[in-house]
């Protein structure tokens, strides 16, 4: 059993079955992706972890990485538009739907923060994060 509840979940299944009519959901389709449906995979291997995180529909100029020791935070702006006018007709009514995701999680070890490689393609982000160098350490000499 997963101890965390995500946000509204038991009122988005209370309302689930009602009609359409009582939903609040936006007119123009997708709502904003959720921070928990942000999925990531992480691979370690020797030097590096690599990161695939699934964020489609955005720019890449939205996305913003920062990381502190192990801790990886993505943070992102959501832009959604309906279709603009054009020479064929003017838009009688359009909906924007605006909003910021993030999600923070740990690498098993300390992540190097100065080699970072991103990289935003198709929806998917990807991360190559260099592990800190164990052997880096040290020898402090108390007087």
């Amino acid at each position: 059993m997963n101890p965390l509840v995500t946000r509204n979940s038991f009122l988005d299944e209370l309302f689930r079955e009602l009609p359409l009519g009582y939903s609040i959901k936006p007119l123009h389709g997708d709502p904003l992706i959720a921070p928990d449906k942000i999925k990531i995979d992480v691979k370690n291997n020797a030097k590096s972890f690599t990161v695939h995180a699934e964020m489609p529909g955005l720019n890449k100029e939205d996305i913003h990485v920062t990381i502190d020791g192990n801790i990886v935070t993505i943070q992102a702006e959501v832009k959604q538009h309906d279709a603009e006018s054009d020479e064929d007709g003017k838009v009688l009514h359009s909906e924007r739907y605006f909003g910021s995701i993030q999600r923070s999680f740990a690498l098993p070890s300390a992540a190097s923060e100065t080699k970072v490689k991103a990289k935003y393609e198709n929806g998917i982000l990807t991360l190559n994060v260099p592990k800190k160098d164990p052997n880096n350490s040290q020898k402090i000499t108390i007087t």
